[in-house]
């Protein structure tokens, strides 16, 4: 296998733009101290941000698609308090980390992810919170390896739950087509409430994806699927879901019902005064609910073995 490792950005130049334009971001955003490593996997060297006590339980945070561990500044503080929080630059993405091979399938992310959790060295089970594509991914995770896992997290995690609607892939598309001149439009429909409330915060946003357009080298990114009725009935690792009450990836209410319908053990909530920006928009409301969730005990799951990978 050739382990050269390589950036995942057009130029060297532009990789260096990026890493310019982040450093300065975590200047400016990131609010504690935290420890800048370089993880080895067998797809390449992963950074990650460290915070919190050493001796603390390991929170593994995983990011949305087109953002970095950055994405996780305004809950950094609370999360790191009690937790040894790693924040992780997905692999083959805008960001730091390198690659030694692609990333063609799901399941190379999860071996990926699997690679990196090991690497942690944690003395215990890990937690995994993961927002959007980082949810879905998180929820693949804990169905495959949940003796890793002590609590995973679902902040709004893509399908997953249910399939997105019509209107979802329409906008999709037309920013596709339209690509940095659409990122308005689109961010001001998936992002609503942050768009009502700060404006600065979407011109941000606005600037960082456009970026990224930019810089990356066109890829595909894997699609996570809805899981199955007998794939969520089989999550042994103690869940929570949480949805902003204006999500427009899905019915968040809706999404709600399948639950616990379909996966009793799942703790399903939803996060009102929020859509798909939950994290920006009740900052204080999903770190509270989190870390509640984190301390709480749970007995384990009497769901049968973990699906297969």
């Amino acid at each position: 296998m050739n382990t050269a490792e390589y950036y995942p950005y057009r130029t060297a130049a532009a990789r260096d733009l990026c890493f310019r334009y982040l450093d300065g971001l975590a200047a400016r955003l990131w609010p504690i101290v935290s420890e800048e490593r370089m993880v080895p996997t067998t797809f390449g060297a992963t950074f990650v941000r460290v915070s919190g006590p050493p001796a603390a339980p390991a929170l593994v945070l995983l990011h949305g698609a087109g953002t970095t561990s950055l994405m996780w500044a305004p809950n950094i503080e609370a999360l790191s308090r009690e937790y040894r929080t790693v924040a992780v630059d997905q692999v083959g993405e805008f960001g730091k980390s390198a690659c030694a091979k692609p990333v063609r399938s799901l399941q190379d992310l999860i071996a990926w992810l699997d690679e990196l959790i090991g690497a942690l060295e944690a003395q215990q089970r890990v937690s995994l919170v993961g927002m959007s594509y980082g949810g879905a991914l998180a929820a693949q995770y804990a169905l495959r390896f949940p003796e890793r896992l002590e609590k995973v997290v679902l902040l709004a995690p893509g399908a997953t739950v249910l399939r997105p609607p019509t209107e979802f892939w329409v906008r999709l598309i037309a920013l596709g087509i339209a690509r940095q001149r659409g990122l308005r439009t689109f961010f001001r429909w998936i992002f609503a409430d942050m768009a009502r409330r700060d404006s600065q915060w979407i011109d941000s946003t606005i600037e960082q994806l456009a970026l990224n357009m930019r810089s990356l080298q066109r890829h595909k990114t894997p699609i996570p699927p809805v899981l199955t009725d007998t794939e969520w009935g089989s999550l042994r690792t103690p869940a929570l879901f949480l949805a902003g009450e204006n999500e427009v990836i899905y019915s968040a209410e809706k999404a709600v019902r399948r639950l616990k319908r379909v996966a009793p053990q799942v703790t399903a909530e939803i996060i009102p005064g929020a859509g798909h920006d939950l994290t920006f928009a009740q900052t204080a409301m999903v770190n509270e609910r989190i870390l509640q969730f984190l301390k709480e005990e749970h007995a384990p799951s009497k769901a049968p073995g973990a699906c297969a990978g």
